[in-house]
C-alpha cells in the first residue's frame, strides 16, 4: 500500500493520546503508511507528565491497569515489542478507601484483599465472595448483560451494608465521574477489574514514559508523528475520506482518517456539515460528558511521614456517596466530598484530585487558590502537615484539561458512563462515511489508559481485517 509519496499516507490518525499511538503502531506494524497528527507538543494526552523546578508531575493519569499476565495491557506492549524496553512498578496495595470508621486496602493478592474486607464487614461475608468472584470469574458475555444496570443495581443483588457500598462505590465516583446510582455496572465493573484488582501499575520514570516509548516504536516502524500540528478539517467526497488539513503543512490525502480526539470536534468542527448525518448531530448536542478534575500538584522536601508511594489513597468524609457527588457537581473541594492522594513513587511530591465541573475559565481563575488550600487542609488528614513541607504547587482546573487536550468541557472520561449513553450506535469505531473511524475513550466506555489503549489497537484490527492483513 505504501505509495512513496511525501504528501499521501494510507492511514492519518487525529491524535496522539495513547489510543491513537497503540492504533498507529498497529498500523504501522503491518506495513501501513501512517502519520499522527497531534495538537500538542508532546504525545500523550491526559497521560504525560510535566516538569517544574526540579520536581516531575504526572498530569492527569497516575497509574494504570491490565497489566496481568492475559491482561489487554501487558499484550499490546508485548506484541509492540516493547515490555522488556520499559521498566513497569507494581505498587502493592493500589488503592486504599479511608471513611471516619473503616479502611479497605487492595492488595495484589485478591484473597488478602478479601480477607480484609471479611474482617471489617463479617456479616456480609457471603455478598463479598460473591461480589468478588463475579469480578474475578465472569466472561465478557456476563460483563456485557450489565450495559442497562447501574453500579448501585449490581452491588444490591451481592451486598445489604450501605456503609459498605459507600465505600466501594467511591473509586468508582473517582475513576467514572458518577455515583453508583447513575452509572453503568458495565464501566463500574471495569474500573474494578483493570484499575483495583489489577491495578497499580507505574512505569519507571513517570507516566511519560509510556507515550514516548509508543512514539518511538511507532517512528521504528515507519510511522510518522507530527507535534503542534493540528487537524483543522477532514475532507470528504462522496461519503469517502480523502484525507485532512493540517494547520502547518497544508492537504494530505489518506485512504484511512481514524479520530482519536473528542467526537464532538470530530463530527461539529473537523467534518463539513453536509457530510455529518442530522441526527447524529442532534444527538452530540443531547449526550453529556463526564466530569472533569480539579488537580493540585505538590513538590515537597524531605519530609519522612509520607504514606506508601504510589498508592492511590481515597478520602471520604461520610457515607453518603450521593451527596459527595452533588457537592462535587459544584466544584467544591470542602469536607463535603471526596478526594484521592498520592504520593509518587520518587517520594518528593503528591498529588491530588477531586472531579469538578467544567463552569468556566474566569470561576476558576477566581477560586483556584482557595480550593487548592481547602483541598491540602484536607489532605493533612492523611499526611499530617504537608502545608509545612510544600515547595512548590501546580494546579490544574477542568479549563487547563480542556487546554491541553481540546476534550469537551475539559471532559475526563468521554462521556458521561450512564446507561442511557451506553454503546451509542453512532458512535462506534465504525462510521457511515466510508475510511473514517474513531478511537479513545469516546467511542466507548473505557476508562483509563488500558481502556483506550485496548480501543486503539481493536480499531486497527478493523482496518487491518478491511485490508486482509494477516493479523
Amino acid at each position: 500500500m505504501n505509495s512513496g509519496k511525501n504528501n499521501h499516507y494510507d492511514a492519518i490518525i487525529i491524535g496522539a493520546g495513547i489510543g491513537g499511538l497503540v492504533c498507529g503502531c498497529y498500523l504501522a506494524k503491518a506495513g501501513m503508511k501512517v502519520l499522527i497528527a497531534e495538537q500538542h507538543h508532546k504525545p500523550g494526552g491526559y497521560c504525560t507528565s510535566f516538569k517544574r523546578n526540579g520536581f516531575t508531575f504526572d498530569a492527569a493519569a497516575h497509574s494504570f491497569g491490565s497489566y496481568r499476565k492475559d491482561g489487554n495491557m501487558k499484550r499490546i506492549l508485548e506484541t509492540l515489542d516493547l515490555d522488556k524496553r520499559i521498566k513497569i512498578e507494581r505498587h502493592d496495595p493500589s488503592d486504599i478507601i479511608v471513611s471516619p470508621d473503616y479502611k479497605i486496602t487492595f492488595w495484589a493478592d485478591i484473597n488478602r484483599t478479601i480477607e480484609g474486607l471479611l474482617e471489617l464487614f463479617p456479616h456480609e461475608a457471603k455478598g463479598i465472595k460473591s461480589f468478588i468472584s463475579f469480578l474475578s470469574d465472569s466472561k465478557p458475555f456476563d460483563f456485557a448483560a450489565l450495559r442497562n444496570m447501574t453500579f448501585n443495581d449490581l452491588l444490591s443483588q451481592h451486598l445489604i451494608d450501605n456503609k459498605l457500598k459507600s465505600m466501594l462505590s467511591l473509586p468508582i465516583l473517582g475513576n467514572g465521574g458518577l455515583p453508583p446510582s447513575l452509572i453503568s455496572a458495565f464501566t463500574g465493573t471495569k474500573i474494578y477489574t483493570e484499575f483495583l484488582l489489577d491495578g497499580g501499575y507505574y512505569p519507571k520514570g513517570g507516566m511519560q514514559v509510556l507515550p514516548d516509548i509508543l512514539s518511538l516504536r511507532l517512528k521504528e516502524l515507519g510511522g510518522e508523528l507530527r507535534l503542534s500540528n493540528p487537524v483543522q478539517k477532514i475532507k470528504v467526497e462522496s461519503n469517502e475520506v480523502k484525507g485532512v488539513f493540517l494547520e502547518k503543512d497544508g492537504f494530505i490525502s489518506s485512504k484511512y482518517v481514524i479520530s482519536n480526539c473528542d467526537a464532538r470536534q470530530t463530527f461539529l468542527k473537523l467534518l463539513e456539515q453536509q457530510a455529518t448525518n442530522g441526527e447524529l448531530l442532534r444527538k452530540l448536542d443531547r449526550l453529556i460528558p463526564s466530569l472533569s478534575v480539579f488537580v493540585v500538584y505538590l513538590g515537597i522536601d524531605k519530609y519522612y511521614n509520607l504514606p506508601n508511594p504510589g498508592v492511590n489513597i481515597w478520602g471520604m468524609p461520610h457515607h453518603k456517596i450521593e451527596d459527595l457527588y452533588l457537592a462535587l457537581q459544584n466544584g467544591s473541594t470542602n469536607n463535603s466530598t471526596g478526594y484521592m492522594v498520592r504520593v509518587s513513587p520518587s517520594k518528593n511530591s503528591v498529588q491530588a484530585f477531586v472531579n469538578a465541573p467544567f463552569k468556566n475559565k474566569k470561576y476558576w481563575i477566581d477560586n483556584k487558590d482557595s480550593l487548592s488550600e481547602c483541598l491540602v487542609n484536607r489532605i493533612e488528614q492523611i499526611i499530617p502537615q504537608l502545608s509545612q513541607h510544600i515547595v512548590l504547587k501546580e494546579i490544574a482546573t477542568p479549563d487547563t484539561m480542556y487546554r491541553y487536550t481540546l476534550n469537551y468541557q475539559g471532559a475526563a472520561y468521554g462521556w458521561a458512563s450512564m446507561p442511557s449513553q451506553m454503546f451509542t450506535p453512532e458512535l462506534r469505531q465504525t462510521t457511515s462515511i466510508n475510511g473514517l473511524y474513531l478511537s479513545g475513550h469516546w467511542v466507548a466506555q473505557t476508562q483509563g489508559v488500558s481502556g483506550v489503549a485496548y480501543i486503539g489497537r481493536e480499531t486497527a484490527k478493523l482496518i487491518l481485517r478491511k485490508e486482509e492483513y494477516k493479523l
